[in-house]
């Protein structure tokens, strides 16, 4: 097994362990990956997962050098899973990136479609395939634009270059930066931060949030308004109001506020 799981409180952690690949992704752990994060989904006692790479590296992306059939090492279908596994998955728990070493090609794509980038100070992004003419087929020309906008997306899409960590903070592709060798220290304790909050209302709004790139802006706001309706209906409420009156959480705090 070159996937991993590791669970600690209501923390889904997945291992990619291919040290000697730098984390390539080739089509048994592609499946891999798949089957851990639809056990995440399935978990009803993990809330958020963290995607991390072992040995000092992300992901370097698909397994180029196992790559002699490509139908054979990837799976190239336009439905179902996709080539690198989970990257067409819609989850309804958030998941995190812990980002060492190089996340590039491929394993970019992986960490766009975490929800979150925790980022090491030496890390590294990049397009590194467009070298050799390998495309980005796991998300990366949807999710990257969206995130961090189409000028400065096409500047990474179409000149490969490598991004390090402060430039991705920068443009928002990384959303914390850490010191080396912490990344899923730290990840892992965003993680068990997002887990201590109401999960039926956090869930509600990120699908609003992710849904919205879809629809015109009255059919979004239509949309958003159904969501905050089950969250409103969720008892969580009426213990988050009730934890409130109580004095939790004044003033800005988050101390104390496990659900």
């Amino acid at each position: 097994m070159t996937i991993e799981i590791e669970k600690n409180d209501r923390v889904f952690t997945i291992i990619i362990n291919r040290p000697e690949a730098r984390n390539a992704i080739d089509r048994p752990s592609a499946n891999q990956l798949v089957e851990a994060f639809r056990g995440f989904e399935a978990d009803d006692d993990s809330d958020v997962a963290v995607l991390y790479g072992a040995g000092g590296n992300f992901c370097a992306g698909a397994d180029l050098k196992a790559i002699t059939d490509l139908q054979r090492i990837l799976r190239l279908e336009e439905t179902g899973d996709a080539p690198l596994g989970p990257s067409r998955m819609c989850l309804n728990k958030p998941v995190i990136a812990a980002v060492s070493g190089f996340a590039v090609a491929g394993g970019v794509e992986l960490a766009l479609f975490c929800d979150l980038r925790v980022v090491e100070k030496s890390a590294v992004f990049g397009v590194f395939c467009r070298r050799w003419g390998v495309p980005l087929i796991d998300g990366g020309t949807v999710r990257l634009p969206r995130m961090i906008g189409l000028s400065r997306a096409l500047d990474l899409i179409l000149t490969g270059r490598p991004v390090h960590s402060e430039e991705a903070l920068a443009m928002g592709l990384a959303n914390r930066v850490v010191a080396d060798g912490t990344s899923r220290l730290e990840a892992e304790k965003l993680a068990r931060q997002l887990s201590r909050f109401p999960q039926v209302c956090l869930r509600n709004d990120r699908l609003s949030a992710y849904e919205q790139f879809s629809m015109p802006f009255n059919e979004a706001m239509v949309n958003e308004f159904h969501h905050g309706v089950k969250s409103i209906n969720s008892p969580e409420l009426m213990d988050g109001l009730e934890r409130f009156g109580k004095g939790v959480g004044r003033h800005g705090s988050f101390d104390d506020m496990a659900s």
